[in-house]
């Protein structure tokens, strides 16, 4: 990794656990947009009490989102359309406004590592472990989980935070991930953040010792080496 170990400061936080918020700001003006509103909203009023709990907990949040295919746009004005045009995902994007902490990735296609800066942020960030929401739970979701198990994520993908346009969809997707990406699909409100950061510290620590143990051992070596040298040169004295 380069010195700029923050990515110039735009990447200041460090933890083992992000949140992936995928396509949550959605104006959801596409035919099945209105059926995919009625699962999503639940979902969503979910991902905005997990998103307060992690904000309490430090934990970095991520909005990884489609551009809809406004190539000359940017993330804020996709926020600004959601929430002040008349469009169906209005309800979805007052939820779950962005603020001014959070990270954004703009992405081109279903999943949020396919030519993004996703992995090179988490990278940066030090996360390990992903906890991937969003909509749809069967196509964008699922894209960006089997690309981060792909890249050895480990994964959660809580069930009551995706949505699909057809309850039996959603399930399905679920499955596989829980199945094949061995995602833990627990609920959200199961999900201890507080937990992870402490596993991580622990972790931390463990390393460093371990880290000073072999200097120590390095350290007592090299001086055998130098007392074993002094004796030979002083033999042939």
């Amino acid at each position: 990794m380069s010195g700029n170990n923050d990515l110039h400061g735009n990447a200041p936080d460090q933890s083992e656990i992000a949140i992936i918020l995928i396509d949550v700001i959605n104006d959801l003006e596409f035919e099945e947009g209105e059926k995919l509103l009625k699962r999503a909203l639940p979902a969503a009023k979910n991902i905005a009490r997990l998103k307060e709990r992690a904000r309490r907990a430090n934990v970095p949040i991520i909005y990884v989102n489609d551009n809809f295919g406004r190539w000359r746009s940017d993330f804020k004005k996709i926020v600004h359309h959601c929430l002040e045009d008349d469009v169906r995902g209005r309800p979805i994007a007052k939820l779950l406004v962005p603020d001014e902490k959070d990270y954004f990735v703009l992405k081109p296609k279903h999943s949020g590592f396919f030519s993004t800066t996703l992995e090179l942020l988490l990278q940066y960030l030090g996360v390990r472990t992903l906890v991937i929401a969003g909509f749809a739970g069967n196509n964008c979701v699922l894209f960006t989980a089997n690309d981060a198990y792909m890249r050895d994520y480990q994964l959660l993908i809580p069930t009551d935070c995706t949505a699909s346009n057809e309850l039996s969809d959603n399930e399905n997707a679920l499955r596989q991930m829980e199945q094949v990406l061995k995602a833990d699909t627990r609920p959200s409100s199961e999900i201890d953040f507080n937990a992870y950061h402490e596993e991580s510290g622990a972790k931390a620590h463990a390393a460093r010792r371990n880290g000073m143990k072999q200097l120590n051992r390095n350290g007592r070596y090299k001086k055998k080496r130098i007392n074993a040298g002094t004796r030979k040169r002083g033999s042939r004295s």
